[in-house]
């Protein structure tokens, strides 16, 4: 319950506080819990880009994609001059190796930072999302025709079939 107070009471502050430092100490029933909190926390401030980017940043080590994704955008949305939702929303991109889209958002959070922590944080993560794109770990590309190995399996399953219809 104490929870729910110190979420809908954080106003003046940038994002509310974690009950936890490390994300690799926190069990999935408190995660599942403090997730609760954050969804009610929205829908009684939907217009508000901290607790939606608390929220992404939730369902993103819960493994839910595509909710952190949503999040994470509807606080960008809100807020276009948001720091932090800027960023963690161009993290998840980098995280799910969209390095393009990534970079672009990167770009945009390194436009909004006020401080130098803040731009820190920025160039160090464009930093990465470039030498990622350097070392080529992006998906790769299809340059190559397919029309052999799929002519080569056909052949292949139609020899089988006679195979076994011979027999």
């Amino acid at each position: 319950m104490t929870g729910e107070l110190a979420v809908t009471q954080v106003p003046a502050l940038r994002l509310p506080p974690v009950p936890w430092r490390d994300p690799h100490t926190v069990s999935p029933t408190q995660l599942a819990e403090y997730i609760g909190i954050l969804e009610r926390a929205c829908e009684q401030n939907p217009r508000s880009a901290d607790v939606r980017t608390c929220l992404g940043m939730a369902y993103a080590m819960n493994y839910e994609v595509y909710k952190s994704m949503d999040a994470l955008e509807y606080a960008v949305q809100v807020e276009p001059e948001h720091f932090f939702a800027q960023l963690k929303l161009s993290e998840l991109l980098y995280r799910l190796r969209a390095l393009v889209r990534a970079e672009q958002e990167t770009l945009k959070a390194l436009d909004l930072a006020t401080n130098a922590w803040e731009l820190s944080l920025a160039r160090k993560q464009l930093q990465e999302i470039r030498k990622l794109m350097r070392e080529g770990t992006q998906k790769p590309e299809w340059t190559k025709s397919l029309t052999t190995p799929a002519l080569f399996l056909m052949v292949m399953t139609i020899v089988l079939c006679l195979m076994v219809n011979w027999k």
